[in-house]
């Protein structure tokens, strides 16, 4: 039974036990540096969206400005992860502010991509490795390979570039290549699994808020992590293997330990016992069970008595299986819901024994546990955090993320900025230029403007006036450069000449940045404002060496 889930289109899951966020949390996440070179993803600001119960939800990035393409997947040997980018489609491309700058400036009508689209998202979606056609009609579906489909209904792009690239992680990154590139027309730049793994978990703990969080006995409790107390940690991600990871900051890591007991052993050995047909199938099979009718507990063994002396309940399984050795049932006279949960247990209990006792090598007492054999499955966590719990008398603790399935293919969507590529779309580079307030008596006055309208509308309001102060002019502190923000403006503006008639020049800063400018769509366009720009800076230079003269006169 294949299909596609994660998608808001297509369905939602929900995660069981109920929600309580930890007090004292931080109110903002710290800000994730990026470079500056390309079409950019914003993550400041970036959320969670939709309730505290959702699984693998959207996380909106509300200051997303540069409008980018990027999808990426996870191939792996049971199931394909994929996340991809889209802008909101509440937001209008075309705002007034920038069509009443376009006009003043002159320069001709431009494509969708010339003007900052304010927002965007990162879905998550996964398909069974099994179903990959479905995955590659999903993609083609919403054209994610050629940028995606505008809000208006009509492609990114015409056609696919021969070069064009898709970031890609896992073993199916390879066994595949050749069928996205005949489906889609698109080539498979393959990323290095555990570097994505990492850096996908490092993304979710640094810069989302309500990621990680605790599962025992039914509760889970949001925990909000301190940047500066991040590392080490031992990353767990539990897919059809298990790998553990011991991570020590950003891109420094060792594979530490693993087992070949994990999601696919439970799919596998659970699709031969019980005939289900879907990972999922299977679960929901568990959650119906009893596992006392397979497992031998500790209290089978001594009469319904606890084994007190060395603190094991009654409860406690001491052989999951072992009641099938007993009598003379066969297979069919098990229930497959006993069966599973059986074998749930089995399973997650010996992943989180293992996983502490490599937490305990290292001296390490934070835990994540990743992966998509998780599931946001209560009785998985209970599992998992009862076994850190006991074999660590409670000293350490397993904590789960809500995009646990996802790491591998953040990880490559992540990617696309650590190699500096951008091969869905164009690359355009521009340098941006704040300018300052005026210069004053010795001071520099006033924060650098952001806005090219402001920018604009600063110089020909200078030009016009020559010795006012029109700019905003703020309580400065002294031996300020004119480059740092000011909080408010505190006063208007006096005259370029200062009471005690020392000479005054204006300052023009320039602060080079590689990022895309809007404006520039085209040679012709770029041109254009080039000329424009040399145009007032030549008007400037007049207007300074005018002052100079005149003061000098003076």
């Amino acid at each position: 039974m294949g299909g596609v889930t994660g998608d808001p289109d297509f369905e939602k899951g929900n995660l069981r036990g109920k929600s309580k966020i930890k007090e004292g949390e931080q109110s903002e996440m710290a800000p994730i540096s990026r470079s500056s070179s390309r079409p950019q993803l914003d993550l400041s600001g970036a959320a969670i969206q939709g309730n505290f119960e959702e699984a693998n939800p959207t996380i909106i990035l509300p200051n997303q400005s540069d409008d980018i393409s990027h999808l990426a997947l996870d191939i792996g040997g049971s199931l394909i992860k994929l996340v991809y980018f889209s802008r909101h489609e509440d937001r209008p491309v075309d705002d007034k502010r920038k069509r009443s700058l376009k006009q003043r400036l002159g320069f001709p009508n431009v494509n969708r991509r010339s003007y900052p689209i304010l927002g965007g998202r990162l879905h998550f979606v996964k398909f069974e490795t099994a179903e990959i056609n479905e995955c590659l009609d999903f993609i083609n579906s919403k054209q994610l390979h050629r940028g995606g489909i505008n809000p208006r209904g009509w492609h990114a792009n015409s056609s696919v570039n021969d070069d064009a690239i898709i970031k890609a992680t896992g073993g199916g990154a390879y066994k595949f290549a050749d069928l996205f590139k005949e489906r889609l027309g698109v080539g498979i730049e393959k990323e290095d699994e555990m570097d994505c793994l990492v850096a996908g978990a490092n993304f979710l703990l640094k810069a989302i808020r309500h990621e990680a969080f605790t599962h025992m006995e039914g509760q889970k409790e949001f925990v909000q992590i301190d940047q500066n107390d991040l590392f080490p940690y031992l990353l767990v991600n539990i897919g059809s293997g298990v790998s553990m990871i011991k991570v020590d900051g950003e891109g420094k890591f060792q594979r530490v330990s693993g087992t070949n007991v994990g999601g696919g052993t439970y799919w596998g050995l659970g699709k031969l016992l019980t005939k289900c047909k879907s990972f999922d199938e299977l679960l929901e099979l568990s959650q119906r069970g009893d596992n006392r009718v397979i497992d031998m507990l500790v209290g089978d063994i001594y009469g319904g008595m606890d084994y007190s002396k060395i603190g094991l309940s009654a409860s406690t399984i001491a052989s999951s299986f072992g009641k099938a050795i007993l009598g003379n049932k066969e297979l069919e006279d098990y229930s497959p819901e006993d069966i599973s949960l059986s074998l749930l247990r089995m399973i997650s209990y010996n992943i989180g024994q293992i996983a502490y006792l490599n937490a305990l090598r290292f001296g390490l007492k934070r835990i994540f546990f990743g992966g998509f054999f998780i599931r946001g499955h209560a009785y998985t966590m209970d599992t998992i955090s009862f076994a850190v719990q006991f074999w660590s008398k409670g000293e350490a603790q397993a904590m789960f993320l809500r995009h646990e399935g996802f790491l591998g293919a953040l990880g490559a969507f992540m990617s696309y900025e650590k190699h500096g590529l951008d091969d869905l779309m164009a690359h355009q580079l521009v340098e941006r230029f704040p300018v300052g307030a005026p210069y004053v008596g010795g001071k520099i006055h006033g924060p650098p403007l952001g806005d090219l309208s402001e920018k604009i509308s600063w110089m020909e309001k200078f030009l016009q006036k020559g010795t006012e102060i029109l700019a905003p002019v703020p309580l400065a502190p002294l031996r300020t450069t004119g480059l740092g923000g000011f909080d408010s403006p505190s006063s208007k503006g006096g005259s370029l000449r200062s009471d005690d008639a020392t000479l005054n020049v204006g300052v023009l800063h320039l602060v080079p940045t590689l990022e895309v400018f809007p404006l520039l769509a085209d040679s012709k366009t770029e041109v254009s404002f080039c000329c424009i720009l040399v145009l007032y800076t030549s008007f400037w230079l007049e207007k300074q060496t005018a002052l100079i003269c005149t003061s000098s006169l003076a």
